[in-house]
């Protein structure tokens, strides 16, 4: 069956004021600080990811909420000139888009969110049309928007009866309740999970707290952690694909580990290369690349994406990404 779009993204659009580096603590008192850059750039991980595979090749649609201000047409016009369409990106009459001001240190940050409409974001700005005319449905930032996560699993179940597969980037939780009441029905209608290794145990934590039990004498904590907590969220239905940074990736679909080593890269900014990570891993897997495949492609598009300032800017090309995937070594199975 033909579809109009390969990708439908659900979720966050606003922009990013990226600040640094800053102090470790900043002084109060109406102290100024001077740093050495300010960038206003697209943000939000639902859009960098719409972005992403956009700049991969993938026909991609776009659906959440944005206010009727000017920081919302900005995000409309820069989802719009990555090639994404931005028909189902809804104006709020009433509150703001959201905005997040990302302090910068070294290699660690810091991210204030005014989270805007973000809040009222919900089922009705998914139209069922386009849940029937893509190939894949992902969302991001999961407990930024409850009413949009009350309903993700119905919205979920709706993609898959037209035939669509779905995937989830939750984020962080910034009330760090890791919700498994809200998050466990979800998972029941999701195919692929894509948390980073601290997300991954903390979702396992609450979701499946026997991985919480003590590892045996010696066991490696940054080799065992993170694959433990993929088998331990594996179990409860979908597919486990855990960013790890510098150790690269890794998988769990049950029965089996799979991983990867982080493509070779410089990094300039890290922000957004988990959600560029994601972009790579939906449009390898609809590319019919097999597991250790996608997962080396995709840790190449989210090592590719930190070459510039920015989720966006460095956001690699198909053929880039294949060539920086060949660098990287075969997926390994345990």
């Amino acid at each position: 069956m033909s579809r109009s779009f390969d990708l439908l993204v659900i979720g966050d659009a606003n922009p990013d004021v990226v600040v640094g580096p800053v102090p470790r603590t900043l002084e109060y008192g109406q102290r100024e600080h001077l740093v050495a850059t300010g960038r206003l750039l697209t943000g939000g991980s639902a859009a960098i990811t719409a972005c992403g595979a956009a700049r991969l090749g993938l026909r991609v649609a776009f659906a959440g909420r944005v206010g009727d201000d000017a920081a919302g047409a900005f995000v409309r016009t820069a989802l719009a000139e990555r090639g994404v369409d931005v028909t189902a990106l809804a104006t709020d009459p009433e509150l703001p888009t959201p905005l997040t001001t990302v302090l910068a240190h070294g290699d660690d940050r810091a991210i204030l969110t005014a989270p805007g409409c973000l809040a009222a974001t919900g089922p009705q700005d998914v139209p069922d049309r386009l849940l029937a005319d893509c190939r894949h449905v992902h969302a991001g930032s999961f407990f930024l928007m409850p009413r949009l996560a009350r309903s993700l699993r119905e919205v979920f179940a709706r993609a898959r009866a037209h035939g669509a597969a779905t995937s989830l980037d939750t984020n962080d939780d910034p009330a760090r309740r890791w919700d498994a009441g809200l998050l466990g029905p979800v998972l029941k209608s999701t195919d692929v999970l894509l948390p980073n290794a601290a997300e991954a145990r903390a979702l396992a934590a609450t979701l499946a707290p026997e991985t919480d039990r003590p590892r045996p004498a010696g066991a490696a904590d940054r080799d065992d952690g993170p694959a433990a907590a993929a088998a331990a969220l594996a179990r409860l239905g979908p597919l486990v694909v855990v960013k790890d940074g510098a150790a690269g990736a890794l998988a769990h679909d049950g029965a089996t580990l799979t991983r990867t080593a982080a493509a070779p890269a410089d990094p300039v900014d890290s922000v957004g290369a988990g959600d560029s990570f994601d972009a790579g891993f939906i449009a390898a897997v609809l590319h019919g690349m097999d597991l250790p495949a996608a997962l080396s492609f995709a840790a190449a598009c989210g090592a590719l994406s930190t070459r510039a300032h920015g989720g966006t800017a460095a956001q690699p090309t198909w053929d880039e990404a294949r060539a920086a995937a060949l660098t990287t070594r075969p997926g390994s199975h345990a």
